[in-house]
Protein backbone atom coordinates (compact mmCIF):
# COMPACT_ATOMS: atom_id res chain seq x y z
CA UNK A 1 0.00 0.00 0.00
CA UNK A 2 1.22 3.07 -1.54
CA UNK A 3 0.84 6.09 1.43
CA UNK A 4 1.75 9.77 1.13
CA UNK A 5 5.63 11.21 2.07
CA UNK A 6 5.48 12.67 5.44
CA UNK A 7 8.15 13.42 7.59
CA UNK A 8 7.57 14.25 11.12
CA UNK A 9 8.72 15.43 14.55
CA UNK A 10 7.22 16.63 18.05
CA UNK A 11 5.74 20.13 18.99
CA UNK A 12 6.83 20.84 22.51
CA UNK A 13 4.81 23.74 24.09
CA UNK A 14 5.99 22.51 26.56
CA UNK A 15 2.85 22.28 29.17
CA UNK A 16 3.08 20.33 32.04
CA UNK A 17 0.57 20.30 35.21
CA UNK A 18 1.03 21.86 38.62
CA UNK A 19 3.04 19.86 41.14
CA UNK A 20 5.70 18.75 39.97
CA UNK A 21 9.31 20.01 39.92
CA UNK A 22 9.55 22.26 37.63
CA UNK A 23 13.34 21.91 36.69
CA UNK A 24 13.21 18.43 36.74
CA UNK A 25 10.13 18.59 34.35
CA UNK A 26 12.92 20.99 32.06
CA UNK A 27 15.47 18.71 32.19
CA UNK A 28 12.75 16.22 31.46
CA UNK A 29 11.90 18.29 27.95
CA UNK A 30 15.70 17.97 27.16
CA UNK A 31 15.51 14.40 27.24
CA UNK A 32 12.82 13.74 25.38
CA UNK A 33 14.50 16.02 22.49
CA UNK A 34 17.44 13.50 23.06
CA UNK A 35 14.94 10.67 22.72
CA UNK A 36 13.80 11.96 19.23
CA UNK A 37 17.20 12.55 17.75
CA UNK A 38 18.44 9.03 19.05
CA UNK A 39 15.09 7.12 17.36
CA UNK A 40 15.73 9.38 13.87
CA UNK A 41 12.85 11.93 13.82
CA UNK A 42 13.08 14.96 11.19
CA UNK A 43 12.58 18.17 14.10
CA UNK A 44 11.70 19.68 17.31
CA UNK A 45 9.73 22.34 18.12
CA UNK A 46 10.12 24.38 21.53
CA UNK A 47 7.49 27.36 22.66
CA UNK A 48 7.93 30.28 24.57
CA UNK A 49 5.44 31.03 27.82
CA UNK A 50 5.68 33.55 30.84
CA UNK A 51 1.99 32.78 32.68
CA UNK A 52 -0.16 30.01 33.77
CA UNK A 53 1.64 28.04 35.22
CA UNK A 54 1.47 25.44 32.67
CA UNK A 55 4.20 26.62 29.84
CA UNK A 56 7.45 26.68 31.66
CA UNK A 57 9.77 27.69 29.03
CA UNK A 58 10.13 31.40 28.98
CA UNK A 59 13.11 31.24 26.49
CA UNK A 60 13.14 28.71 23.72
CA UNK A 61 16.68 29.66 22.11
CA UNK A 62 18.21 29.18 25.42
CA UNK A 63 16.61 25.64 25.71
CA UNK A 64 17.37 24.58 22.06
CA UNK A 65 20.77 25.78 22.87
CA UNK A 66 21.09 22.93 25.64
CA UNK A 67 19.26 20.12 23.38
CA UNK A 68 21.55 20.93 20.01
CA UNK A 69 24.50 20.05 22.56
CA UNK A 70 22.61 16.87 22.94
CA UNK A 71 21.44 15.70 19.53
CA UNK A 72 23.74 14.84 16.48
CA UNK A 73 20.89 15.24 13.64
CA UNK A 74 17.02 16.46 14.74
CA UNK A 75 16.32 19.76 13.49
CA UNK A 76 15.53 22.44 16.29
CA UNK A 77 12.85 25.07 16.35
CA UNK A 78 11.22 27.94 18.09
CA UNK A 79 7.99 26.87 18.54
CA UNK A 80 6.98 30.15 18.66
CA UNK A 81 9.03 32.79 19.33
CA UNK A 82 6.06 35.43 19.95
CA UNK A 83 7.51 38.30 17.97
CA UNK A 84 5.37 41.24 19.79
CA UNK A 85 7.02 40.40 22.78
CA UNK A 86 10.32 40.67 21.41
CA UNK A 87 12.58 44.16 19.43
CA UNK A 88 12.86 42.72 16.10
CA UNK A 89 16.51 42.57 15.60
CA UNK A 90 17.18 40.57 18.68
CA UNK A 91 14.94 38.07 17.70
CA UNK A 92 16.82 38.02 14.64
CA UNK A 93 20.27 38.34 16.08
CA UNK A 94 19.58 35.56 18.64
CA UNK A 95 18.14 33.04 16.16
CA UNK A 96 20.69 33.75 13.73
CA UNK A 97 24.08 32.92 16.05
CA UNK A 98 21.85 29.52 17.21
CA UNK A 99 21.86 29.04 13.35
CA UNK A 100 26.16 28.98 13.67
CA UNK A 101 26.23 27.42 17.34
CA UNK A 102 23.98 24.25 15.81
CA UNK A 103 25.78 24.56 12.33
CA UNK A 104 22.31 25.10 10.23
CA UNK A 105 20.26 23.02 11.99
CA UNK A 106 17.62 25.80 13.62
CA UNK A 107 14.12 26.65 12.63
CA UNK A 108 12.56 30.32 13.28
CA UNK A 109 9.05 29.70 14.57
CA UNK A 110 6.99 33.08 14.97
CA UNK A 111 3.71 34.26 16.06
CA UNK A 112 1.17 36.42 17.76
CA UNK A 113 1.38 34.68 20.89
CA UNK A 114 -1.48 33.23 22.83
CA UNK A 115 -1.30 33.24 27.05
CA UNK A 116 -3.44 36.41 27.29
CA UNK A 117 -1.62 36.58 30.62
CA UNK A 118 1.77 37.20 28.56
CA UNK A 119 0.46 40.32 26.68
CA UNK A 120 -1.02 41.80 29.77
CA UNK A 121 2.32 41.87 31.86
CA UNK A 122 3.92 43.56 28.92
CA UNK A 123 1.41 45.91 28.01
CA UNK A 124 0.47 44.99 24.64
CA UNK A 125 -3.56 45.09 23.80
CA UNK A 126 -4.05 41.54 22.67
CA UNK A 127 -6.07 43.76 19.53
CA UNK A 128 -2.64 45.26 18.63
CA UNK A 129 -0.92 41.68 18.45
CA UNK A 130 -1.57 40.81 14.76
CA UNK A 131 -0.38 43.95 13.74
CA UNK A 132 2.54 43.90 15.89
CA UNK A 133 3.74 40.51 14.37
CA UNK A 134 3.24 41.88 11.13
CA UNK A 135 5.47 44.67 11.63
CA UNK A 136 8.15 42.30 13.22
CA UNK A 137 8.61 39.88 10.72
CA UNK A 138 8.80 41.80 8.04
CA UNK A 139 12.03 43.80 9.73
CA UNK A 140 13.12 40.07 11.36
CA UNK A 141 13.08 39.11 7.30
CA UNK A 142 14.61 41.94 6.27
CA UNK A 143 17.33 41.53 8.76
CA UNK A 144 17.98 37.88 8.03
CA UNK A 145 18.51 38.63 4.26
CA UNK A 146 21.45 41.17 5.47
CA UNK A 147 21.28 42.63 2.04
CA UNK A 148 20.98 46.35 3.34
CA UNK A 149 20.80 48.32 6.28
CA UNK A 150 17.19 48.49 7.38
CA UNK A 151 15.76 51.57 9.15
CA UNK A 152 12.27 50.58 10.65
CA UNK A 153 9.86 53.37 12.67
CA UNK A 154 6.77 51.95 14.43
CA UNK A 155 4.96 52.86 17.69
CA UNK A 156 6.94 49.92 19.33
CA UNK A 157 10.34 49.64 17.77
CA UNK A 158 12.94 51.27 16.04
CA UNK A 159 15.61 50.51 13.68
CA UNK A 160 18.34 52.68 12.47
CA UNK A 161 20.96 51.42 9.68
CA UNK A 162 20.48 47.88 11.63
CA UNK A 163 22.42 45.01 10.06
CA UNK A 164 23.22 41.57 11.56
CA UNK A 165 27.46 40.75 11.70
CA UNK A 166 26.84 36.89 11.33
CA UNK A 167 24.67 35.82 7.95
CA UNK A 168 22.72 32.58 8.33
CA UNK A 169 25.01 29.34 7.99
CA UNK A 170 23.49 28.23 5.11
CA UNK A 171 23.34 29.97 1.85
CA UNK A 172 19.58 29.07 1.81
CA UNK A 173 19.40 31.27 5.13
CA UNK A 174 17.30 30.19 7.41
CA UNK A 175 13.84 28.07 7.65
CA UNK A 176 10.78 30.46 9.08
CA UNK A 177 7.58 29.34 9.65
CA UNK A 178 4.59 30.91 11.50
CA UNK A 179 1.81 29.32 13.87
CA UNK A 180 -1.82 29.52 12.54
CA UNK A 181 -4.65 28.34 14.26
CA UNK A 182 -8.12 28.94 12.89
CA UNK A 183 -8.04 32.97 11.46
CA UNK A 184 -7.04 33.92 8.03
CA UNK A 185 -3.80 35.74 8.96
CA UNK A 186 -1.11 33.77 9.66
CA UNK A 187 -1.95 31.57 6.42
CA UNK A 188 -1.90 34.94 4.39
CA UNK A 189 1.41 36.37 5.85
CA UNK A 190 2.95 32.34 5.01
CA UNK A 191 1.78 33.12 1.65
CA UNK A 192 2.64 37.11 0.96
CA UNK A 193 6.20 35.85 2.35
CA UNK A 194 7.00 32.73 1.44
CA UNK A 195 7.21 31.32 4.50
CA UNK A 196 6.35 27.43 6.41
CA UNK A 197 3.10 27.37 7.64
CA UNK A 198 2.64 25.69 11.02
CA UNK A 199 -0.95 24.65 11.46
CA UNK A 200 -2.27 23.44 14.81
CA UNK A 201 -5.18 20.71 13.00
CA UNK A 202 -6.25 19.94 16.65
CA UNK A 203 -9.26 21.41 17.61
CA UNK A 204 -10.01 22.92 21.20
CA UNK A 205 -12.08 20.99 23.71
CA UNK A 206 -15.42 21.81 22.44
CA UNK A 207 -14.73 23.82 19.09
CA UNK A 208 -14.68 22.22 15.99
CA UNK A 209 -11.68 21.30 13.82
CA UNK A 210 -10.41 23.48 11.60
CA UNK A 211 -10.79 23.63 7.44
CA UNK A 212 -7.44 23.11 7.18
CA UNK A 213 -8.28 22.67 2.86
CA UNK A 214 -9.70 26.30 3.38
CA UNK A 215 -6.65 27.33 5.38
CA UNK A 216 -4.51 26.01 3.07
CA UNK A 217 -6.29 28.49 0.06
CA UNK A 218 -5.55 31.45 2.44
CA UNK A 219 -1.70 30.83 1.80
CA UNK A 220 -1.96 30.19 -2.00
CA UNK A 221 -4.32 32.88 -2.57
CA UNK A 222 -1.85 35.43 -0.65
CA UNK A 223 1.22 33.84 -2.43
CA UNK A 224 -0.21 34.47 -5.90
CA UNK A 225 -1.16 37.99 -4.79
CA UNK A 226 2.66 38.88 -4.02
CA UNK A 227 3.93 36.86 -6.88
CA UNK A 228 5.45 34.06 -4.77
CA UNK A 229 4.50 30.24 -4.57
CA UNK A 230 3.90 28.21 -1.02
CA UNK A 231 4.45 24.76 -1.20
CA UNK A 232 2.53 21.53 0.58
CA UNK A 233 5.47 20.02 1.42
CA UNK A 234 6.77 23.06 3.64
CA UNK A 235 3.34 22.80 5.51
CA UNK A 236 3.72 21.63 8.88
CA UNK A 237 0.90 20.20 11.06
CA UNK A 238 0.82 19.60 15.23
CA UNK A 239 -1.72 16.80 16.47
CA UNK A 240 -1.95 15.30 19.46
CA UNK A 241 -0.93 11.38 18.37
CA UNK A 242 -0.12 8.64 20.53
CA UNK A 243 1.12 5.13 19.68
CA UNK A 244 -0.30 2.45 21.78
CA UNK A 245 0.18 -1.88 21.98
CA UNK A 246 -3.61 -1.17 21.23
CA UNK A 247 -6.36 0.96 20.65
CA UNK A 248 -7.63 0.01 24.59
CA UNK A 249 -4.12 -0.10 26.24
CA UNK A 250 -3.57 3.75 24.82
CA UNK A 251 -6.51 5.10 25.66
CA UNK A 252 -6.16 3.75 29.64
CA UNK A 253 -2.64 4.99 29.26
CA UNK A 254 -3.76 8.27 28.25
CA UNK A 255 -6.91 8.86 30.82
CA UNK A 256 -5.70 10.17 33.53
CA UNK A 257 -3.24 12.81 31.84
CA UNK A 258 -6.20 13.93 29.13
CA UNK A 259 -8.70 14.63 31.82
CA UNK A 260 -5.99 16.51 33.91
CA UNK A 261 -4.67 18.67 30.25
CA UNK A 262 -8.50 19.42 29.58
CA UNK A 263 -10.03 19.87 32.76
CA UNK A 264 -6.90 22.04 34.62
CA UNK A 265 -5.35 23.52 31.59
CA UNK A 266 -8.44 24.50 29.46
CA UNK A 267 -10.91 24.81 31.66
CA UNK A 268 -8.91 26.35 35.06
CA UNK A 269 -6.55 27.99 32.74
CA UNK A 270 -7.68 28.99 29.52
CA UNK A 271 -11.47 29.09 30.93
CA UNK A 272 -13.18 26.86 28.44
CA UNK A 273 -16.54 25.41 29.90
CA UNK A 274 -15.88 22.34 29.84
CA UNK A 275 -18.06 21.08 32.69
CA UNK A 276 -20.80 22.49 30.14
CA UNK A 277 -19.84 20.07 27.40
CA UNK A 278 -21.28 17.18 29.19
CA UNK A 279 -18.45 15.14 28.81
CA UNK A 280 -18.51 12.29 31.80
CA UNK A 281 -16.10 12.89 33.97
CA UNK A 282 -12.71 10.27 33.09
CA UNK A 283 -14.37 10.07 29.32
CA UNK A 284 -12.20 12.94 28.54
CA UNK A 285 -9.53 10.77 26.16
CA UNK A 286 -12.89 9.36 24.52
CA UNK A 287 -14.28 12.98 23.74
CA UNK A 288 -10.89 14.26 22.34
CA UNK A 289 -10.60 11.20 20.06
CA UNK A 290 -14.10 11.51 18.99
CA UNK A 291 -14.05 15.26 18.23
CA UNK A 292 -10.87 14.79 15.56
CA UNK A 293 -8.54 15.93 18.49
CA UNK A 294 -6.28 12.92 18.93
CA UNK A 295 -5.20 10.24 16.95
CA UNK A 296 -4.77 7.18 19.02
CA UNK A 297 -4.77 3.46 18.78
CA UNK A 298 -1.99 0.91 17.31
CA UNK A 299 0.04 1.43 15.00
CA UNK A 300 -1.95 0.21 12.37
CA UNK A 301 -4.91 2.87 13.34
CA UNK A 302 -1.98 5.66 14.05
CA UNK A 303 -1.05 5.59 10.52
CA UNK A 304 -4.92 5.14 8.94
CA UNK A 305 -5.63 8.41 11.25
CA UNK A 306 -2.51 10.47 9.54
CA UNK A 307 -3.25 9.16 6.07
CA UNK A 308 -6.81 9.97 6.67
CA UNK A 309 -5.69 13.70 7.83
CA UNK A 310 -3.57 14.06 4.99
CA UNK A 311 -6.36 13.09 2.42
CA UNK A 312 -9.18 15.87 4.11
CA UNK A 313 -6.32 18.60 4.78
CA UNK A 314 -5.22 18.16 0.45
CA UNK A 315 -1.61 17.10 1.95
CA UNK A 316 0.84 18.14 4.10
CA UNK A 317 4.85 17.62 4.56
CA UNK A 318 5.17 17.44 7.97
CA UNK A 319 3.40 16.11 11.27
CA UNK A 320 4.40 17.82 14.65
CA UNK A 321 3.23 15.55 17.87
CA UNK A 322 1.99 17.26 20.48
CA UNK A 323 4.11 16.50 23.30
CA UNK A 324 1.41 17.91 26.15
CA UNK A 325 1.56 15.41 29.15
CA UNK A 326 -1.23 13.10 28.94
CA UNK A 327 1.03 9.93 29.39
CA UNK A 328 3.76 8.94 31.72
CA UNK A 329 7.29 9.80 30.83
CA UNK A 330 8.05 6.08 30.10
CA UNK A 331 4.48 5.73 27.61
CA UNK A 332 5.31 8.79 26.18
CA UNK A 333 8.98 7.91 25.12
CA UNK A 334 7.66 4.28 24.01
CA UNK A 335 4.51 5.81 21.93
CA UNK A 336 7.51 7.86 20.37
CA UNK A 337 9.68 4.76 19.97
CA UNK A 338 6.48 2.96 18.41
CA UNK A 339 5.52 6.07 16.03
CA UNK A 340 9.68 5.70 14.70
CA UNK A 341 9.43 1.68 14.61
CA UNK A 342 6.37 0.88 12.82
CA UNK A 343 4.46 4.42 11.89
CA UNK A 344 7.51 6.61 10.16
CA UNK A 345 8.58 3.53 8.15
CA UNK A 346 5.27 3.68 6.60
CA UNK A 347 5.14 7.34 5.40
CA UNK A 348 8.99 8.01 4.60
CA UNK A 349 9.93 5.10 2.05
CA UNK A 350 12.30 3.46 4.00
CA UNK A 351 10.25 0.33 3.46
CA UNK A 352 9.43 0.39 0.21
CA UNK A 353 12.61 -1.10 -0.91
CA UNK A 354 12.38 -4.11 1.45
CA UNK A 355 8.96 -4.46 0.34
CA UNK A 356 9.99 -5.06 -3.05
CA UNK A 357 12.72 -7.51 -2.12
CA UNK A 358 10.28 -9.66 0.24
CA UNK A 359 7.90 -9.71 -3.41
CA UNK A 360 10.41 -10.42 -5.49
CA UNK A 361 12.08 -13.39 -3.34
CA UNK A 362 8.62 -14.93 -2.35
CA UNK A 363 8.00 -14.87 -6.43
CA UNK A 364 11.04 -16.59 -7.33
CA UNK A 365 11.84 -18.91 -4.23
CA UNK A 366 11.13 -22.14 -5.94
CA UNK A 367 13.64 -21.57 -8.66
CA UNK A 368 15.66 -19.96 -6.01
CA UNK A 369 15.46 -22.94 -3.85
CA UNK A 370 15.76 -25.49 -7.14
CA UNK A 371 18.86 -23.81 -7.46
CA UNK A 372 20.59 -23.86 -4.45
CA UNK A 373 19.53 -27.99 -3.35
CA UNK A 374 21.06 -28.68 -7.31
CA UNK A 375 24.38 -26.99 -5.78
CA UNK A 376 24.29 -29.25 -3.09
CA UNK A 377 23.92 -32.03 -4.43
CA UNK A 378 26.45 -31.23 -7.23
CA UNK A 379 28.95 -30.63 -4.32
CA UNK A 380 28.77 -34.06 -2.98
CA UNK A 381 28.94 -35.58 -6.47
CA UNK A 382 31.76 -33.42 -7.33
CA UNK A 383 33.43 -35.30 -4.16
CA UNK A 384 32.51 -38.61 -5.27
CA UNK A 385 29.82 -39.07 -2.59
CA UNK A 386 26.32 -40.12 -3.46
CA UNK A 387 24.16 -36.85 -2.99
CA UNK A 388 21.21 -37.45 -0.47
CA UNK A 389 17.34 -36.76 -1.93
CA UNK A 390 16.21 -34.06 -0.51
CA UNK A 391 12.42 -33.00 -1.20
CA UNK A 392 11.43 -29.55 -1.86
CA UNK A 393 8.18 -28.28 0.75
CA UNK A 394 4.73 -29.16 -0.51
CA UNK A 395 6.38 -31.92 -3.20
CA UNK A 396 4.35 -35.62 -3.57
CA UNK A 397 7.62 -37.19 -1.98
CA UNK A 398 7.29 -34.89 1.27
CA UNK A 399 3.50 -35.74 2.09
CA UNK A 400 2.42 -32.89 0.62
CA UNK A 401 0.60 -32.65 -2.50
CA UNK A 402 2.02 -31.86 -5.59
Amino acid sequence: MTRPRIGFGAFISPLHPHGENPTLQMWRDLELVEWLDALGLDEAWVGEHHSGGWGTIGSPEVFLAAAAERTRHIRLGTGVTSLPYHHPFHVASRIVQLDHQTRGRVMLGVGAGSAPGDAHMLGIAPSEQRRMTTESLEAVLELLAGQEPVSRRTDWFTLRDARLQHRPYRPEGIEVAISSAASPHSMQLAGRHGLSPLSFASPRPGGTAPDLARQWQYAEEAAAAAGRTVRREDWRLVVNVYVGSSREAAMEELREGAAAWMRGYFGDIVGLPVDALGIEPGREIEALVESGAAIVGSPDEVADGIEQLHKSSGGFGKLLVTGADWASRENAKRSFERLARFVVPRFNGSLEGFEASREWVVENRAEFVTQAIGAFQKAFTDSGVAAPSIALPGSASSGGSS
